[in-house]
Formats: structure tokens, C-alpha cells, sequence
């Protein structure tokens, strides 16, 4: 199992994943598909990487290679990550969002690329403890990802200690979670807030209504240019005029789509589409 990956193999994984999802494996990441598909090639009964490797050049139509591509896709997230973007959702795009909307009018939210469901989640506890008012059917909350084994990790609700201690407030896991063994479990009545679906990026996205608010944080990073400029043309069509994009820290529109303009609200840099067009 630890025998080096050859150009030749890296070459072929790399153009996988591009052509599956369109992350982009710079030269440099041989390490992280040796990391990644060695347990994969274990877990599915091959002796090597490069004996998996050789199966899927056989055999480049079985269900394989989305094993592969989801092993690839980095599932990095925490509950309220970085802290800042939903302190302004809270603070300001809510607040501001059912003041314009008619009452009784839901709120929707998108999470794209969710992994394993703590931003959605964060979200959803985050109305619960400050919106009443959306908690009786004024919000719907959908998330995606390109994984299904991570979706059926979201939809359980069910964290390790480590995933608890990321980021999620004491008296939250109080109130939200029981203990099962060595895991919590989150309560259903935030569990049924969040509508899981399997979507990838690249391909026919769910018929979703138009969105408030898109958080699509630290995903664009993965993509190549006119990837992230598919994205975001497609983010525009579903975005409502007065709707709020969430982009990751160091993820910007600036030369990728003028038709998103940047709004510093505290520590958070979101992007609303422009009231008139950039000439």
C-alpha cells in the first residue's frame, strides 16, 4: 500500500476529478491522493492504489470512479465556522430580509457543498434561538453536496466530541443535542429544518425557488476560472435582487462576475447583485 504514485497515475486521477466535479489537482497534491485513496483502494478490497488505479482504466464506467471523486472532495466544515458570517446574518441580512417581505412569506436559504451538515445546522439553530417568527414556516433551509455518504452523516445529525468542540456553543449543545455513547445526536426539530439533496456544482442544479441567502463558502476555491464563472452566473439567475451571498475569506466575484458588488456589514464581506448593470 505505500508504493509511490507514478506521474502517469496522478495524471490519470487528476483528470478524473476534473472531469467528474472540476476540482482542480495542482502538481503538487500527489500526496493528497495518496492520503485519500490508499483507505479507498483497502476498503475495497485491492492490495495497492495502484491496483484500484488499474481497475478503474478497465472498467471507467462502474460506480468506482464516484467513490474516488468523493474521496477527493475535501470536507472540511465546523458548526458557526469563522464565527463572523453568522453573527451578520443574525445582526443584519435577517433582520433586514423579513423587514422587506411580506409577512408570512418564507425565507430561503441554500448551503452548496454542506459535507457533513454543521452549516446548515448553524443556520438553523441560529434562527430557532433568534427568529421565532421564521420557525413557523418562514424558513427553508436547502443543502448540497457532491457526496452521498456525507449527506447520510448530515441527515443522522450524529457528531463526534471533536466535531462539538469546532465551534458550536455550550448552551447550544445543551439545548439541541442529546448524548448517544460517545456522540451527540441533533434533536429532530432542527434536523427537519434542513432539506439535504445530492447535487453537483458543475451539473443540473435542484429546481430550487429563489434564494435570500446563497453561502457558498470556501468551495470556489477548488474550481479553475471559468468554472467559478459558470458558478456564479448560475448563483446569479437564482439570487433575488436583494438576496445576500456568502463567499469564503479568501473567495472574491472581483474579476470573475461584475455583476456582484461587495457589502461590508461588521467583520463580513458578502455580495449582492448590482441595482444597475456595470457598463
Amino acid at each position: 500500500m505505500n508504493k509511490t504514485l507514478s506521474q502517469h497515475d496522478f495524471n490519470y486521477i487528476r483528470d478524473l476529478v476534473r472531469r467528474r466535479s472540476a476540482i482542480v489537482l495542482e502538481t503538487d497534491k500527489r500526496y493528497l491522493i495518496e492520503t485519500r485513496l490508499t483507505p479507498l483502494a483497502r476498503q475495497t478490497g485491492f492490495t495497492s492504489l495502484q491496483e484500484l488505479i488499474a481497475s478503474l482504466r478497465r472498467n471507467p464506467g462502474d460506480n468506482l470512479q464516484c467513490q474516488v471523486v468523493e474521496a477527493m472532495t475535501t470536507h472540511e466544515t465546523s458548526f458557526f465556522r469563522d464565527g463572523h458570517p453568522f453573527e451578520t446574518l443574525k445582526t443584519a441580512v435577517f433582520p433586514e430580509l423579513l423587514a422587506r417581505r411580506p409577512l408570512g412569506q418564507a425565507l430561503t436559504v441554500w448551503c452548496a457543498a454542506c459535507s457533513s451538515g454543521q452549516e446548515p445546522f448553524s443556520v438553523a439553530m441560529l434562527a430557532r434561538e433568534h427568529f421565532p417568527d421564521l420557525i413557523k414556516g418562514r424558513l427553508r433551509i436547502f443543502a448540497t453536496d457532491l457526496s452521498g455518504l456525507v449527506l447520510e452523516r448530515a441527515r443522522a445529525g450524529l457528531y463526534s466530541q471533536i466535531e462539538i468542540n469546532r465551534g458550536l456553543p455550550a448552551a447550544l449543545l445543551a439545548r439541541y443535542f442529546d448524548k448517544q455513547g460517545l456522540h451527540w445526536r441533533l434533536k429532530s426539530e432542527i434536523r427537519r429544518m434542513v432539506d439535504f439533496q445530492q447535487s453537483n456544482l458543475i451539473e443540473d442544479w435542484p429546481n430550487f425557488p429563489t434564494l435570500d441567502v446563497i453561502f457558498l463558502r470556501n468551495v470556489l476555491i477548488y474550481f479553475g476560472v471559468e468554472t467559478k464563472r459558470a458558478i456564479l452566473a448560475k448563483v446569479r439567475r437564482l439570487l433575488k435582487p436583494d438576496g445576500y451571498l456568502f463567499l469564503g475569506s479568501s473567495e472574491t466575484t472581483l474579476n470573475l462576475d461584475a455583476a456582484f458588488e461587495p457589502i461590508s456589514l461588521g467583520k463580513t464581506v458578502c455580495y449582492q447583485l448590482r441595482q444597475t448593470p456595470v457598463s
